[in-house]
């Protein structure tokens, strides 16, 4: 059988100086390519910014993105291209393309064959992807992801661009199927839809083999909570962190780092929590296990996911979740060893829904049991049955 030769195609992409953003879209890119069925060159783009300083923050670490390098036997380039701050929304995927052509038709010179653009995050990446396509011949495939269509759409010109974009792609991905309900509200035909929901590295994520150390190397001492994601207020920390006002019994670690680190190490001392609540700062993908194991229940309280990995990198560590009941939650928590869904999304909900699950607490076993089969196999073998559906056309 002949192999599937990609251009995945994301500004949503790991690079050594920021190695957890976007993991997911690598790490089911990097099953696709372990199948031996496909291969794939990342093009993953970086804003351009020119100074290293650390007080730029993110903005910083874009500029020591590496060129190029392999990740995971994968070729990975990571070209700049120009951004806009704030203002310049409208313009980013026009921005995104203009300084990609030049790198496409680069790598085509270098003696490079593709049979289809892999494109993650439908704007700019999936707009841009599209243009790309028309303008060197090759199918585009473009998975959605969550806020490229549950808020970006909000705005005109963009929404727009995303339904030229999902008119011109040869087929879309939805990593749940109440992303596919939006794509389609967005006047995409329902059989250009396919849902491939993201898997969990159960060999990753596991139960720890000595789970009382793990506690006492994190100094846990109560039923502890677990938080982890960005710390942008889309993910919600600031609810988990009042609703810690109504659970005295109860200690909270939130891992992860972002813009929103000062307002709520203000919040926790605000509310006198410092003695119970502590944020951990970013953690390697491969410590999360350890952090998941060392929690009795994992809290999701975001305001918008496409498909939460947080969930079942929890589960398959033993850890039951509670998590807020927006789109894609449910489609993942669906057993009670699994965890609650809890609303409203609020303070008092969440701790509601705290209480609740301490109230039945499932057998951790049975949690874990309960992740195994979301395997990425399933996923792996959906995307070759797409991708060969597409370039056969």
């Amino acid at each position: 059988m002949n192999l599937v030769r990609l251009l995945t195609f994301s500004t949503l992409f790991p690079h050594e100086a920021r190695p957890n953003h976007g993991i997911f879209v690598e790490n089911r890119l990097r099953h696709l390519v372990g199948s031996g069925e496909a291969t794939s060159l990342v093009l993953a783009p970086v804003p351009w910014f020119p100074c290293p300083s650390p007080r730029f923050g993110d903005w910083a670490r874009n500029a020591h993105a590496p060129a190029a390098e392999t990740r995971h036997g994968i070729e990975t380039r990571h070209p700049r291209y120009p951004v806009i701050p704030k203002v310049g929304m409208s313009v980013a995927p026009w921005l995104l393309y203009r300084a990609m052509v030049p790198e496409v038709a680069r790598l085509l010179a270098e003696g490079h064959r593709f049979d289809a653009i892999d494109a993650h995050y439908l704007y700019p990446d999936g707009v841009a992807a599209t243009w790309l396509g028309r303008r060197f011949g090759l199918p585009v495939v473009i998975t959605a992801r969550g806020t490229d269509v549950n808020l970006i759409p909000r705005y005109q010109i963009p929404r727009r661009l995303i339904q030229g974009a999902i008119r011109d792609a040869s087929a879309l991905v939805a990593v749940s199927a109440a992303l596919k309900q939006v794509l389609v509200d967005l006047g995409a035909p329902d059989e250009k839809v396919t849902v491939l929901r993201n898997g969990v590295e159960t060999d990753l994520f596991r139960p720890p083999e000595d789970r009382s150390a793990a506690r006492a190397a994190l100094g846990l001492k109560r039923p502890a909570l677990i938080s982890v994601g960005g710390l942008i207020e889309r993910k919600g920390h600031h609810r988990t962190i009042e609703a810690m006002r109504q659970l005295p019994g109860f200690e909270l670690i939130i891992a992860g780092e972002g813009p929103e680190r000062e307002r709520l190490s203000a919040l926790i001392a605000q509310h006198g929590l410092s003695d119970r609540v502590r944020l951990l700062g970013p953690r390697p993908h491969k410590d999360l296990p350890m952090l998941y194991g060392a929690a009795d229940a994992s809290v999701l309280a975001s305001s918008r996911e496409g498909w939460a990995n947080v969930l079942l990198e929890s589960m398959a560590c033993g850890t039951p979740v509670i998590a807020a009941n927006i789109w894609g939650n449910p489609e993942v928590v669906r057993a009670p060893e699994a965890g609650v869904i809890y609303e409203p999304n609020t303070a008092d909900g969440l701790a509601a829904g705290v209480r609740r699950l301490f109230a039945a607490l499932p057998d951790r076993a049975a949690t874990r049991a309960y992740a195994e089969p979301f395997s990425w196999d399933e996923t792996t073998a959906g995307q070759l049955a797409l991708f060969r559906r597409v370039i056969g056309r």
